[in-house]
């Protein structure tokens, strides 16, 4: 069963880097799905998961439909990608 991976970014500086290193870190077993604000997706997808995970700050990540703990007030980490389980096949 695939892992899903949803990243809220702004496309910005800050968080390109997340984004990078998600995508670094995941396996076969990782769908990653870009939630881009800036953009405003077309079917409000986008704003309605934002506030499905309480996403307060942005770049955040969610797992399998739970915001991760790191995303809700600290830097995300490569460590922090893996003890959720991405990357791991």
């Amino acid at each position: 069963m695939k892992r899903q991976v949803e990243i809220f970014t702004a496309d910005c500086p800050l968080c390109e880097p997340v984004v990078a290193l998600i995508k670094e870190t995941a396996c076969e077993n990782c769908k990653i799905t870009i939630h881009n604000l800036s953009e405003q997706c077309e079917s409000k997808i986008c704003v309605t998961k934002m506030e499905e995970y309480d996403v307060k700050r942005l770049p955040a990540v969610a797992v399998d439909g739970k915001l991760i703990d790191c995303c809700k007030n600290a830097e995300i980490t490569k460590d922090d990608l893996v003890n959720v389980g991405i990357g791991n096949c």
